[in-house]
């Protein structure tokens, strides 16, 4: 068991959290990044990325995340593996950590980026056609469903923001609800049903995801969930949008919470309720939930996380003054 000590103490990866390092490592904050159980986070299971700045040509996902840690690396970021299992924050900077190695990591300032995971059906073929046809964000891959039938699971309001969103890309969207009722605020279900582009599909639930022959998807198989009736859609792509869940256990009853999970923070920052920790990336962010707008949010963290730390110093100088 070893202690680490840092200016600046990162929990998680991914777009948030290696932003975050970079601007907190060129501001000579000396920081760590606790990597998690999935380094990278999200992207490293996301394979053709068409909509992140500064590349013309699609770039994989994984790639992405190896280049944000190197240069997070490259800038003086301390990488850990390591997964913290127990923080304490109730006595204020300095905060400390335990990882489930035993070493414990002391920062002066928080940052806490452990994204949040898509819920997915969890029911054959879902995994296996990842990225050839299943997908849990129509913003990250709509685009590659131009002109072709896609099909969104879910009756909630991502999901019907989903179907409203593949509109821009297809003709023929079918929107799977279990119910014959949408939980969706009102004024997106009347977008909905004003569309002409937008099929529902009352009663019916998942079954199966199945591949062609060419190894993508090919049609769904349905259930109703009142008469049992079993049934197939053919679908190029189908978005499963049921809501995603924040990796937020590990603060719970420590830290003020939204719906959902999310970590609260002061509107248009990354501050939580206690002075000197802050939230960024899908963390607290159950709107946008985008690569850009991770990273966007982690730089915020670290320029936040640098002047909290200026300031405190300004106040024990003045203290001993």
């Amino acid at each position: 068991m070893a202690t680490h000590h840092t200016k600046m103490l990162i929990i998680g990866s991914g777009p948030a959290g290696y932003s975050a390092a970079i601007y907190g490592a060129r501001a000579m904050l000396e920081p760590i990044v606790v990597q998690g159980l999935q380094p990278g986070g999200q992207l490293t299971i996301t394979t053709d990325v068409e909509n992140y700045p500064g590349f013309k040509d699609v770039i994989q996902g994984p790639w992405l995340m190896e280049q944000m840690q190197a240069q997070a690396e490259h800038v003086g970021t301390r990488m850990m593996w390591d997964t913290i299992v127990e923080v304490d924050l109730a006595n204020g900077s300095p905060f400390r950590a335990i990882g489930d190695s035993g070493d414990e990591y002391i920062g002066e300032t928080l940052v806490i980026a452990t994204g949040a995971q898509a819920k997915w059906l969890g029911v054959p073929g879902e995994q296996e056609l990842g990225g050839k046809g299943v997908s849990a964000c129509a913003t990250c891959d709509g685009f590659f469903y131009r002109g072709k039938k896609v099909v969104v699971i879910g009756g909630g309001n991502t999901a019907v923001e989903e179907a409203l969103y593949l509109t821009n890309h297809s003709d023929d969207v079918t929107l799977i609800h279990r119910r014959d009722e949408l939980r969706s605020e009102k004024i997106l279900q009347e977008r909905l049903f004003a569309s002409d582009k937008i099929t529902p599909l009352w009663n019916k639930t998942v079954e199966r995801f199945v591949a062609g022959e060419n190894g993508a998807l090919d049609h769904l198989e349905l259930r109703d969930t009142q008469t049992g009736e079993a049934s197939t859609l053919q679908a190029d792509g189908a978005f499963v949008a049921i809501g995603h869940a924040p990796a937020t256990e590990l603060f719970t009853g420590k830290l003020p919470m939204v719906d959902g999970g999310y970590l609260q923070v002061e509107p248009g920052t990354p501050k939580t309720e206690i002075p000197g920790v802050f939230a960024c990336g899908d963390v607290m962010d159950h709107v946008y939930r985008q690569a850009v707008t991770a990273a966007g949010t982690g730089c915020m963290a670290a320029l936040d996380a640098e002047r909290f730390l200026a300031t405190l110093e300004h106040a024990q100088k003045e203290a001993a003054e």
